[in-house]
């Protein structure tokens, strides 16, 4: 009978709690439908500044563009610096066989490299294939498929480039050629170092049909590569962009919102990570815009260096630890290439429910919303700093790029036109209503991790082995 009672009482406040959600989401929705910019700042960037490169006059003027973006919406904007090991390439020969071959370099690959030697194939380029080979590899430059080969073990599980450049050296490979799996000769390049420092070995990328082609000939006959490369590296300033909207009653608490401003120099990184980048800074626009209420404070951090090792968010999080302030971080939510979600997105199981019952309030206002939230976690993006903290991180679910954008990230083909204005604008909504939702639930079910329960999480989320061989898996 108590419990019956109790239920009615609190029937009124659940209600209420609804009506304030269902308004606040209704504004979201209606502002970022007739007045978002993330489109048109996009293009105008893509047009303006070019590709947005850490360490290149490029990349200063994004961080400028991003600064004086925000500044105009009223937001209060800082730079936060940190160095970084810049790296540019200069020119690179690939020849196998005395034949040219197209190809890209790698990033952090050696600023000076000449080598010939032997080719031998890795496959996959995973732990099992160098244990297979063992002293074979050694003195070699090792072929390796960028991601996982047809016809592969249904249950092997893809490392990023870099772990497998660093597999390669340390198996004593001379070089690494990768292969990239995307199909009309499409160059790929990305950071081959794990540490966001310059590599011992080269490091570069072919296009599939030459790569598969010359795989098929060494099964018959012995390849000698010649590679020179010349390339810069130097130490420098970078800088992320901050902007903040105050919180009242949890002020003390945080919400951060980020995605990386950075990208690679071969186009204009419009997927990668301009959609995420750009529809940040919108969703910053929108709140503002709203004065909707903050109990925690939301800061949305635009991310450099995140290409060359997650430079600016693990720097981010080292000055949160500095100043004793990395308790305040409740949430990270990350927007990177992400586009036209369904649903929210978490690390956390202890999240679901609540993201049930947001969801479910959002989808009545927004039909193309259908709150399919997944829950897992991974790597290789500005929220592995905060998750490898303890720090619960998300942001949009079940999310689909468009115009097949995601064959063509890190290559010479990521420009605007694959942009998606509608899919570009549904990210925005989800990202702006999410943290609005965080900003202002009365408990964040997730908490911060402690070591043990941390150590517990990344296992059960079969993460150690490449946290080992990044050198990020600090516990015994």
């Amino acid at each position: 009978m108590k419990n019956i009672i109790l239920f009615i009482f609190l029937l009124p406040i659940f209600s209420l709690f609804a009506q304030d959600y269902t308004k606040a989401y209704s504004q979201i929705a209606k502002e970022v439908d007739k007045n978002s910019e993330a489109y048109s700042n996009l293009k105008s960037a893509t047009e303006t500044i070019g590709h947005r490169l850490t360490g290149s006059s490029n990349g200063d003027k994004a961080e400028e563009y991003a600064f004086e973006v925000l500044k105009s919406y009223g937001l209060d904007v800082r730079y936060q610096a940190f160095e970084v090991e810049s790296w540019a390439r200069k020119s690179l020969s690939l020849k196998m066989d005395n034949q040219p071959v197209k190809a890209v370099s790698l990033a952090h690959s050696p600023v000076s490299a000449e080598l010939t030697a032997a080719v031998i194939d890795v496959g996959n380029g995973l732990k099992s294939d160098y244990d297979r080979l063992g002293n074979a590899v050694q003195g070699k430059i090792v072929l390796a498929y960028l991601h996982i080969l047809p016809g592969s073990e249904a249950a092997l599980k893809n490392l990023h480039r870099s772990e497998k450049t660093a597999l390669a050296a340390q198996y004593g490979a001379k070089g690494i050629i990768f292969i990239n799996s995307v199909n009309g000769g499409v160059l790929l390049t990305g950071t081959a170092s794990i540490t966001g420092k310059l590599i011992s070995i080269p490091a570069v990328c072919i296009g599939k049909e030459d790569g598969m082609a010359w795989k098929e000939k060494l099964k018959n006959s012995e390849i000698q590569a010649y590679i020179q490369m010349e390339n810069s590296s130097e130490l420098i300033q970078a800088r992320n962009i901050v902007a903040t909207i105050p919180g009242k009653s949890l002020a003390n608490e945080k919400i951060v919102v980020g995605g990386h401003l950075d990208s690679w120099d071969l186009a204009t990184g419009a997927i990668d990570n301009g959609i995420g980048s750009f529809a940040v800074m919108d969703m910053a626009r929108t709140l503002k815009e709203l004065h909707l209420k903050s109990d925690r404070t939301i800061e949305f951090v635009l991310f450099m260096g995140e290409e060359q090792g997650l430079l600016g968010s693990k720097a981010y999080v080292e000055q949160a630890k500095k100043d004793g302030q990395l308790n305040t971080i409740k949430y990270m939510l990350n927007f990177d290439m992400t586009n036209n979600p369904k649903g929210f997105s978490t690390s956390r199981v202890e999240m679901d429910a609540l993201h049930a019952s947001w969801g479910k309030l959002y989808s009545t206002i927004d039909t193309a919303f259908q709150n399919k939230n997944t829950q897992g976690a991974w790597l290789h993006s500005d929220h592995q700093p905060f998750m490898l903290a303890g720090i619960p991180i998300g942001g949009g679910g079940s999310a689909k790029l468009p115009n097949n954008a995601g064959l063509y990230y890190h290559s010479d083909q990521d420009n605007f036109n694959l942009v998606d204005e509608y899919g570009l604008k549904q990210t925005v909504k989800i990202g702006a209503v999410l943290a609005y939702s965080l900003a202002n639930t009365k408990e964040i079910p997730a908490k911060q991790q402690n070591d043990d329960e941390l150590v517990l999480f990344l296992e059960e989320n079969n993460l150690k082995e490449e946290l080992k061989i990044s050198g990020d898996w600090k516990w015994n």
